[in-house]
């Protein structure tokens, strides 16, 4: 964390989930197990940024506030992470029952016990793979695959009636407003060089897609800025993983949080 004079100023809030299991072959779901091991705010940049190792999964944290490799990291404000407090069942009823609620965008639901979120990540898991992939946009349709319930999205019925489909007016894609071309040269100087971070354009049309398009479009539904991204991480759960996918984490959180801070400067600069 940092110093007490730091959290006079206003902390910039991030939300994060993730899912609970969804197959017999998965037990774990490493998104949760990554989300939940997060601090309450982010920590100063370390003066090195060793890859977590099994035997030390957790490097040391140190004090400094900028990195050797990335001199010029921008400064932030104080940012907490506010961890959605239970792994999200993998169910498109449940997911579309949350949205609302998780962004309480008028208050009715947290009133003033939750601060205003300024972003969000969605974290998810993606198979077998060693990369981690940011993700550009949502999909309003093609979700065919059943979740932990048997169930399908079956909005066809309603889609049919004026008024009653959620999505109505909706593109069938939605990206988010966040420069992720920034954010991925951000986050690369952030992290391990031989970390293969990535942009993808496809968030594959399950839960993952679904949560992250649900988000976008409660957003934009609501004439506010989508200020939501995904993040898909390796389906990994071993310990040495999930420390890795915290210490990426943590990295892409800061590197949202410098774009988005730049942004807003370069907003204010033109405004003036």
């Amino acid at each position: 964390m940092g110093s007490v004079a730091d959290h006079e100023q206003e902390p910039f809030t991030v939300l994060l989930t993730g899912f609970a299991p969804f197959k017999k072959d998965y037990p774990v779901n490493p998104s949760w197990e990554i989300v939940r091991s997060l601090p309450t705010f982010l920590p100063p940049l370390r003066a090195k940024v060793p890859l977590p190792t099994p035997s030390s999964p957790f490097p040391p944290s140190t004090t400094s506030t900028t990195s050797p490799l990335n001199p010029s990291a921008s400064p932030i404000p104080p940012v907490r992470l506010l961890t959605h407090p239970a792994p999200i069942r993998v169910s498109y009823q449940t997911v579309r029952a949350l949205i609302p609620d998780l962004w309480d965008l008028d208050g009715k639901v947290h009133g003033d016990s939750r601060p205003k979120i300024d972003l969000a990540v969605h974290v998810g898991m993606a198979g077998p793979r060693l990369f981690y992939s940011l993700e550009r946009r949502g999909h309003r349709e093609g979700y065919r695959m059943p979740d932990v319930d048997g169930g399908v999205l079956g909005d066809d019925g309603e889609k049919g009636e004026k008024g009653k489909w959620i999505w109505e007016g909706m593109p069938e894609e939605l990206e988010t407003a966040v420069d992720v071309g920034d954010v991925l040269g951000r986050w690369k100087g952030h992290s391990p060089k031989h970390l293969d971070l990535r942009v993808s354009e496809d968030a594959g049309h399950y839960l993952c897609d679904f949560i992250y398009f649900s988000s976008l479009a409660h957003l934009e539904k609501a004439g506010e800025r989508r200020r939501v991204v995904f993040l898909h991480v390796p389906s990994d759960a071993s310990e040495h993983s999930i420390a890795v996918g915290r210490e990426v984490l943590l990295q892409l959180v800061r590197a949202l949080v410098e774009s988005e801070v730049a942004r807003r400067e370069r907003e204010r600069s033109e405004r003036q």
